[in-house]
């Protein structure tokens, strides 16, 4: 005889069905019912101080792990602070199950006290969404929830909980396993297909291989690395596959796109074969799409069939698993050498290396990334926000493994960087973890220190303070004529008094000769601490492809050049 269970004991048993152990949220008074039996059943509730910081959180667990990260907020306003989170969820294919609370199910559609239509706002930036008005749906709702956002491409699924289902009863039932009709990814890719891909690596002259997050999302960077080393082909990366191949690989090229390394964009915009694993051919890594590989033929290996020949077109399609793809296309790929070609991206790597100017007294952002790179290890986790320091941290951090740098990519979200830190710190409770930062995005999420001190996460801090929101002041260097408005902080606050008074550990670095030993130094205390090192105010991000050029076309250094009319603009290089 089943077990006649209410919503909110349903709920938690499913949880624990699915191995979830860990969930990041921020209680209301629609989910009592649900936060009430949580702690009996052995799930640990993280609660974060904004319902962004939870989804942030969740991410950045489920990015270091590979599990499915879980939140939880109140109905109205808690379930809408998610839907940042939630998108940038979407955009880089995070697995992540959000479930929020909801007025009873006769008042909605009402305009109720906290009501918000959560499952209509998130309808295109979900893989599904639910709202449950029956109970004895509630423990199928679950298990296809999960199951959705772990497979094929992954993504992020709500779930919208009305309290009257939490308190209703039902029969507990807990499927063993799902079948969607309309959901069947394909995971295995075509044999004539890969045999295509073969064919094409044997022809080629001028091969690259540009691989994505897809590689990180399916664990393919043992494949990845043995494709590159048996048939000798340049590897280069997006900024969500760093990881995928060792930053230290003699195969690598580095980050290709908008801020790529000059020689992975020469290599791409002048090869004859490009082969995409897991990447969706982004405006910040095409530029201008008539100048993206224009002379190459194209494979694109994907799980997703929406994403192929979506934005350039593709010669020879594999839809599937990257992983289970690359393990065939290994056996039948056959053994090249490319001397031409790796003499050609060895001269342009020469010519256009990349560098920045020392300056007495002032720590260079790029040599606050070094530091950092030299003080820990290769397992060390690293999250960013977006900006400036990201594309450094891209350029300059040599990531060893996957899932060690976890950035949002496709969205671009300020804020994203700490609570991610500290959901990856949970995910990896042994593992140092730091948050590489600006000053801008830390102030957006400077209040979750709290949830670092309540929950012991010892996530570091590490603050490349350039008293401006760099990279779009970058921009107002470049296009606008230097006018600097709306971007300069100047009155950021005291970041190690406010360390302090969360009773956090501060640490200021300001002197470029003891980088390196204060950095060390912060890094060994134990706790969270936050690091707050003043770097160079008006350094630029270098190479940066300008907005609607190729990639070839890009500005590879700072050296100004006056134009009539009195533009200021940089000088460029074109390849190919």
């Amino acid at each position: 005889m089943s077990e006649r269970l209410t919503g909110a004991e349903i709920f938690v048993r499913c949880l624990r069905a699915e191995g979830v152990k860990h969930v990041f949220g921020y209680p209301g008074a629609t989910l009592l019912p649900i936060y009430d039996l949580m702690e009996s059943h052995s799930i640990q509730h993280f609660m974060t101080r904004h319902e962004a910081g939870a989804v942030h959180a969740a991410e950045g667990y489920a990015r270091a792990s590979g599990r499915v990260g879980v939140c939880l907020t109140t109905s109205g306003p808690g379930a809408t602070n998610l839907v940042t989170g939630i998108t940038d969820a979407f955009m880089d294919s995070v697995p992540l199950v959000a479930f929020t609370g909801q007025v009873p199910s006769g008042m909605i559609g009402n305009d109720a006290f906290q009501e918000a239509d959560i499952v209509g706002i998130t309808r295109t930036i979900t893989k599904h969404n639910y709202l449950v008005y029956d109970v004895s749906e509630l423990g199928q709702v679950l298990k296809e929830a999960f199951h959705i956002a772990a497979t094929g491409r992954p993504g992020p699924v709500l779930v919208d909980l009305p309290k009257d289902i939490l308190v209703a009863k039902a029969d507990f039932v807990y499927p063993d396993k799902v079948e969607l009709r309309s959901y069947k990814p394909t995971l295995v890719g075509h044999p004539r297909q890969i045999r295509r891909v073969a064919d094409a690596i044997k022809e080629a002259q001028k091969p690259v291989i540009y691989a994505g997050g897809g590689v990180i999302i399916s664990g393919a960077a043992d494949e990845l690395r043995k494709l590159a080393e048996k048939t000798q082909i340049p590897v280069t990366l997006t900024l969500m596959g760093l990881g995928g191949l060792p930053g230290d690989h003699p195969l690598f090229l580095g980050m290709l796109g908008m801020h790529g390394t000059a020689y992975a964009n020469y290599a791409v915009s002048n090869c004859d074969l490009l082969i995409a694993v897991g990447a969706r051919f982004d405006d910040r890594v095409t530029g201008r799409l008539d100048g993206f590989a224009p002379h190459a033929k194209i494979v694109h290996i994907d799980i997703d069939p929406t994403s192929i020949s979506k934005n350039v077109h593709v010669d020879i399609p594999v839809v599937g698993d990257a992983r289970t793809i690359l393990r065939e296309l290994n056996k039948i790929a056959p053994k090249k050498r490319y001397k031409r070609w790796w003499d050609q991206i060895r001269l342009w790597r020469q010519e256009n290396p990349l560098s920045y100017e020392e300056v007495k007294g002032e720590i260079k952002p790029q040599q606050a990334i070094r530091a950092l790179l030299e003080a820990c290890d290769e397992d060390t986790i690293v999250t960013t926000d977006v900006g400036q320091h990201q594309m450094w941290a891209a350029q300059y951090y040599a990531v060893k493994n996957p899932r060690t740098f976890i950035s949002s990519g496709g969205l671009g979200t300020m804020g994203f960087g700490f609570p991610a830190a500290l959901g990856a710190q949970v995910a990896k409770p042994d593992a140092r973890v730091v948050a590489l930062l600006g000053d801008g995005g830390f102030q957006m999420g400077a209040y979750e220190m709290a949830t670092a001190m309540q929950y012991g996460l010892p996530v570091k801090v590490f603050i490349l303070n350039n008293f401006f929101l760099g990279m779009v002041r970058q921009w107002q260097d470049l296009f606008w004529d230097r006018r600097y408005l709306f971007t300069d902080l100047a009155v950021n606050p005291d970041f190690v008094k406010l360390a302090e008074a969360y009773g956090a550990k501060g640490v200021l670095i300001e002197r470029p000769e003891r980088l390196k030993k204060d950095l060390k130094k912060a890094l060994a205390i134990p706790g969270p601490v936050v690091i707050d090192c003043h770097v160079s105010k008006e350094e630029n991000v270098f190479p940066m492809v300008p907005a609607g050029g190729a990639i070839r076309e890009m500005i590879i250094s700072g050296e100004s050049v006056r134009k009539p009319g009195g533009t200021r603009h940089r000088k460029k290089a074109a390849v190919g």
